[in-house]
């Protein structure tokens, strides 16, 4: 059996300081010496960006229905083996979702810290806290965090305001030293943050005044039964983009295909690198293409071999942000329009908000591939889908799959275990 300590870190809603929280309480553990093990809840590729340079290891996606309970299992027994703490990020709000946060949490026993934004907020803090703990009685509730009180008289009222049997954790005050950063589509990357070491160690400093600073209850997670899996890829040599404008892969993704028997480089079209010349395929993984549009265009020697390597029929899979490069143009929520590779027909708009969200699959000839989207551009193509995907709770149509001569480009971001093989044919440049 795998036992380790381990807290669930969520609260009501979004925006409440969650990943601020999470990674404060891994680096105060860190630097008293312990191994600390991070995931987050969901899919998300900002978030654990944070969370990686707080713990100094990468964190890893749970989520009951893209990573699907058995694998959620099998990794968090893997990481109970080796780690002295498990901090589980959530997801919007506690309850929010199918599967939620609290799904995910009760699924495994691990106790849930509630962190509550008491801004502007004084007894209707027991409220919240107590409608947190009651909702579903099956929840293992560990106790709240308040962030952000305005001075320790506020702090008072707000654990006064508490019943008795709700565990008082501490709180926060309200500072700008320590919150993290944000714009659309989340928080800033951490490569973003000039000063996020300086904010880490505050937050650090912060919580190791709280009950926080204690480990948290032991939880057991049974015993890992990782799968043995074929070399599918072996020796296939994939480049991947990675710079701030090519930079939402999953940890597990990159994992699977090393497993696989994938050897893999990277180069960044942002420093105007070349794609190596030895590529067997490529990888434009997601990100912020529009806020480097014009760099991008002007970056020459990227371009012309990612347009060789097409050419010579080598397989490229392009997601989101990935696939916006390849289109004829790009435009900005400003208006600016700006040309791309010129490789997929058609153009993309920035929105001032999203215009799709959510769990979606796509089922090929190997099965279902999971995974999700969250964009805010709208495209414009007058190519034909070769698949579509599905939504996980809706019947609203998903996302288009676009196959064009080599390159497979599609606005969904997968979730690459979910199907093994189905990632070996969009590499090998196979029917899927």
């Amino acid at each position: 059996m795998s036992a380790c300590p381990a807290l669930f870190i969520s609260a009501p809603a979004s925006g409440q300081g969650k990943t601020t929280i999470t990674a404060g309480l891994a680096r105060h553990h860190r630097r008293l010496g312990r191994r600390v093990r991070v995931f987050k809840t969901g899919p998300d590729f900002l978030d654990p960006m944070i969370l990686a340079r707080a713990s100094g290891t990468p964190v890893l996606s749970l989520d009951l229905w893209m990573v699907g309970e058995t694998a959620c299992r099998d990794l968090l027994a893997e990481a109970a083996a080796e780690a002295d703490l498990i901090l589980i990020e959530g997801v919007m709000g506690l309850f929010d979702g199918t599967p939620s946060s609290a799904d995910l949490a009760t699924a495994f026993g691990v106790p849930v810290l509630a962190v509550i934004s008491a801004q502007a907020m004084a007894q209707t803090f027991g409220a919240l806290a107590f409608g947190l703990a009651r909702f579903r009685p099956a929840l293992p509730f560990y106790g709240v965090l308040a962030n952000r009180a305005g001075s320790a008289r506020h702090a008072q009222m707000l654990e006064a305001a508490l019943p008795a049997d709700i565990r008082w954790c501490g709180h926060i005050a309200a500072s700008d030293d320590i919150a993290l950063p944000d714009r659309h589509l989340g928080l800033h990357q951490a490569d973003e943050i000039g000063d996020l070491e300086a904010r880490l160690e505050r937050a650090a400093d912060t919580l190791a005044s709280t009950s926080l600073a204690a480990l948290p209850p032991m939880v057991d997670f049974g015993a890992p039964s990782p799968e043995v899996l074929p070399r599918l890829l072996q020796g296939t040599r994939i480049a991947i983009a990675r710079d701030a404008a090519f930079s939402f892969i999953y940890p597990a993704n990159v994992a699977l295909l090393e497993t696989l028997g994938a050897q893999l480089s990277y180069f960044s079209p942002l420093a105007d690198e070349p794609l190596p010349d030895d590529a067997h395929a490529l990888y434009l993984p997601g990100g912020y293409p529009e806020l480097h549009a014009a760099a991008l265009a002007a970056n020459a020697r990227s371009a012309a071999s990612i347009r060789a390597h097409t050419a010579a029929g080598k397989p490229v899979v392009a997601e989101c942000g990935g696939m916006l490069y390849l289109l004829d143009t790009l435009t900005d929520a400003h208006g600016t329009s700006t040309p791309m590779l010129g490789l997929v027909p058609g153009h993309a708009t920035l929105q001032t908000r999203f215009t799709s969200l959510g769990m979606q699959q796509i089922d090929g000839l190997h099965g279902p591939l999971t995974g999700h989207t969250f964009h805010y551009s709208k495209l414009d193509t007058p190519l034909t889908p070769l698949r579509s995907a599905t939504r996980a709770h809706s019947d609203a149509p998903g996302e288009a799959v676009y196959r064009v001569g080599p390159i497979v480009a599609t606005y969904m971001h997968a979730y690459w275990p979910s199907n093994p093989a189905f990632t070996a044919a969009l590499f090998h440049g196979e029917a899927f």
